[in-house]
């Protein structure tokens, strides 16, 4: 009975270092894609328009509070296997289904709105790239510039004209057509 007890607290702490890495990696990744060049580039864009700048900021929000709720769940639920607490046990459980509860509307809201993300961006980009187009801002030319540097592309094909013009003044050299 004494040697299946130790068993399972090393088990038991095993899980708990594993939820804790987990909780650390969703906190990189959400740290990374929040203040990472391609995200942060098209988020600083001043568009009254801006619908990815809510997305980034909540993404990167929810990220953090996971991975820090996962986190204290490890923390309590190993403390509580080498104390044996219950009531430490229980507040670790509850941690537990704290994160479960919390990804679930984030996974619904993932299916049921599995475009935005990409179309908020390219909205944002579109803009950019036809305000450029109409009016040769110098400030839009060099966020569209910046844009295109970031994410290695030049430019689009435009049903409403020639957009040969556009791509020759912001595209890096090499990268027309």
């Amino acid at each position: 009975l004494r040697c299946g007890m130790r068993t399972t607290k090393c088990q038991l702490l095993v899980t708990c270092l594993c939820v804790m890495l987990l909780g650390l990696s969703i906190a990189t990744l959400s740290t990374v894609t929040h203040y990472g060049l391609h995200f942060t580039l098209i988020s600083d864009i001043s568009l009254e328009s801006n619908s990815y700048r809510p997305i980034h900021h909540a993404a990167f929000y929810f990220g953090i509070g996971l991975s820090m709720t996962l986190i204290l769940a490890a923390l309590l639920s190993s403390t509580a296997t080498v104390r044996e607490s219950r009531c430490l046990t229980a507040m670790g459980f509850f941690c537990f289904a704290l994160a479960f509860c919390s990804l679930l509307p984030a996974v619904c809201w993932r299916y049921t709105h599995s475009t935005q993300v990409e179309d908020s961006m390219m909205d944002v980009y579109d803009l950019v790239y036809e305000e450029v187009r109409r009016n040769t801002s110098s400030f839009r030319r060099h966020e569209l510039m910046a844009i295109h540097e970031a994410f290695l592309c030049c430019g689009k094909r435009s049903p409403f004209g020639d957009t040969a013009n556009v791509e020759h003044k912001t595209c890096p050299p090499g990268q027309v057509h």
